[in-house]
């Protein structure tokens, strides 16, 4: 490997060379597809059967692809191993009944198809922008479909990196001479750090925009049968606050305050999203799934009688408004807490999101914490009670029994496989399995 002040040197002089070029990095703020598009055929859910989904993350290979399939093996071996993981996940997801799978396919500023905006992952090959010799998203698609399974292209819009370590900022100054390059490299002025990562400003327009030709990419080259968005719109921890002072004072004017101008700039991102995902192929259902805490009571006379922290306050996320907007398909809050948890009670929040989509066309899914289940919890000890079984089972009960709830969705694939869930495991195939 080379030393960090080797790699920066080479660095610092493919800038230069690219700075005296006689075209600078090509722009990738791509237009929107036309509107009159073909819908694609999509896999139609089952009418009436429950949403039985689960997440599937890429990012820092939580689920997939696995390590060994990275590190010292040839092109052939690796892609052999990413699709046989692959292919036996699905295979174990279907024995469970689980009938959606939400495959992360945007972990970061990187893709996991060919992309015309984006590099290719480092999740695939451990280089960012290195061709693994497959499309895995494509590869996916087929698989889960051949298994009567759907597939939700999950994003994350705004994170560019997991970490601001000097390695990273060089891997990613590397991409220059990459087309496409990395946003890092073409629009670091769209770029901030805040909770220890680079992120993209949510305020600026062109930001927006790009996230949307993203995902418009996606949905004009696939079948995919939903796009997703998670819940990392704005994040900020009180030592690495997002830095968009500047952005405020050029766009913010006539908000009365900067949180009002936020959660602004966060339904623009989800109106265009969904608005050109219509667009394109009205077939393909858009959704997001947020922290479960919409606004506590205390907070806002229409919030859950909670108290933990909450999207509209700390994501800058207005997530009620949307579903009452009409702007997504489905909501997912993930209430990752028990029924004894008195700050974020299960059934209060379940209950309370019930309420919410009661009036409108928008489903409601239920995200349950699959990585607690088993695992000790001195503020949570129901996790260990006979495996977690027993809250496992109150909370699919929940879900079954309460009108407007249309399904769970589980948090997430790999923890299947850890030990302190196989009663879990059990249980699920029993009751949803074949």
């Amino acid at each position: 490997m080379r030393s960090l002040t080797r790699s920066g040197a080479l660095v610092a002089c493919a800038l230069l060379l690219a700075s005296c070029a006689s075209k600078p990095p090509k722009s990738l703020v791509t237009p929107l597809p036309p509107v009159a598009r073909e819908p694609q055929p999509t896999q139609p859910q089952h009418p009436g059967e429950p949403m039985r989904g689960i997440w599937l993350a890429t990012v820092s290979r939580l689920d997939w692809p696995p390590l060994a399939s990275v590190n010292g093996v040839d092109g052939a071996t690796r892609i052999a191993m990413q699709k046989k993981a692959l292919t036996d996940k699905l295979d174990k997801l279907r024995r469970l009944g689980i009938n959606t799978v939400f495959f992360q396919v945007k972990p970061d500023g990187t893709a996991l198809w060919p992309s015309r905006i984006l590099p290719w992952s480092d999740t695939l090959t451990g280089t960012i922008g290195q061709d693994p010799g497959y499309d895995p998203l494509q590869f996916m698609l087929d698989e889960a479909h051949r298994r009567g399974m759907q597939v939700h292209a999950w994003f994350n819009p705004y994170r560019v990196s997991t970490n601001i370590k000097p390695s990273t900022v060089a891997e990613l100054n590397r991409t220059v001479s990459l087309n496409p390059a990395s946003v890092f490299v073409l629009h670091r002025d769209w770029v901030r750090t805040a909770g220890d990562r680079y992120v993209l400003d949510p305020g600026i327009p062109e930001v927006r925009d790009w996230i949307t030709s993203i995902v418009a990419e996606v949905v004009s080259r696939y079948p995919v049968d939903g796009v997703q968005f998670d819940d990392y719109f704005y994040t900020e921890t009180p030592g690495s606050r997002l830095q968009d002072e500047q952005t405020f004072r050029r766009y913010g004017q006539g908000f009365a305050s900067k949180a009002d101008w936020r959660r602004h700039n966060t339904q623009l991102l989800i109106e265009n999203v969904s608005r050109t995902i219509k667009q394109i192929n009205p077939n393909v259902a858009f959704g997001v799934s947020p922290a479960g805490v919409w606004r506590n009571r205390s907070h806002d006379p229409a919030g859950s009688q909670t108290s933990g922290a909450a999207a509209y306050d700390e994501s800058f996320a207005d997530t009620r408004l949307w579903v009452q907007k009409g702007y997504l398909d489905y909501i997912a809050p993930q209430i990752y807490w028990p029924f004894t948890r008195k700050a974020a009670r299960y059934d209060v929040l379940a209950r309370w999101w019930a309420d919410v989509v009661k009036s409108t066309h928008t489903r409601l899914y239920i995200g349950v914490a699959l990585y607690k289940v088993g695992e000790p919890s001195r503020i949570e000890p129901e996790w260990m009670v006979n495996g977690g079984v027993p809250e496992l089972k109150k909370q699919l009960d929940l879900n079954e029994s309460v009108p407007h709830i249309d399904g769970t969705i589980l948090f997430r694939e790999d923890y299947l496989n850890k030990p302190q869930a196989q009663q879990a495991v059990n249980y699920l195939q029993r009751r949803w399995g074949s």
